[in-house]
């Protein structure tokens, strides 16, 4: 908890397209233990949901309500979902949202993980001219299954897909 708060502590997000903004800055608080280690709030939320943002023991980004759904793998992917959101929605020409049984149409054949978000229950896809990210925590967290959500950015050139950034890094 502590290295946490030395490295992110204080940090101010911009707004999440999903979860209702995720929170608004990065500030452990409220630890607790159970078999599996010491969990901390990530920081507070936004807006009044049913869950807190925590990270796990093995260091997980991801919200806890009725149970636990790790979003990411690390903080330092949900913060790279949030720049990629911000990118991909400046440079997309088009934005679609899917909406609980629509998500499971989306065809990912010719798409690659986008590596850099470390997605667990939330992911993102790279294809020839789009990039996908699909939500699932709130349908995890919540056993709500209408909470899954993709959002499609389409139409994105080289620059939009990657944003200067080569595939080696």
């Amino acid at each position: 908890m502590a290295a946490y708060q030395e490295r992110w502590g204080g940090l101010h997000l911009p707004p999440a397209p999903q979860y209702d903004g995720g929170p608004k800055y990065l500030d452990p608080d409220s630890p607790e233990a159970d078999s599996a280690g010491w969990w901390f709030e990530a920081g507070m939320q936004r807006t009044a949901v049913p869950y807190s943002f925590m990270i796990s023991p093995s260091g997980e980004f991801g919200i806890h309500a009725e149970r636990w759904a790790p979003l990411h793998a690390t903080i330092e992917g949900w913060v790279e979902s949030l720049a990629l959101v911000h990118h991909a929605s400046m440079w997309a020409k088009q934005v679609t949202k899917l909406v609980g049984d629509d998500v499971d149409g989306i065809e990912l054949n010719g798409y690659a993980p986008v590596r850099e978000v470390r997605g667990l229950a939330d992911t993102w896809w790279r294809g020839p001219d789009s990039l996908v990210a699909l939500y699932s925590g709130e349908a995890t967290s919540l056993d709500f299954l209408r909470g899954r959500i993709a959002v499609i950015y389409s139409g994105l050139d080289e620059w939009g897909l990657r944003g200067g950034v080569d595939d080696d890094g």
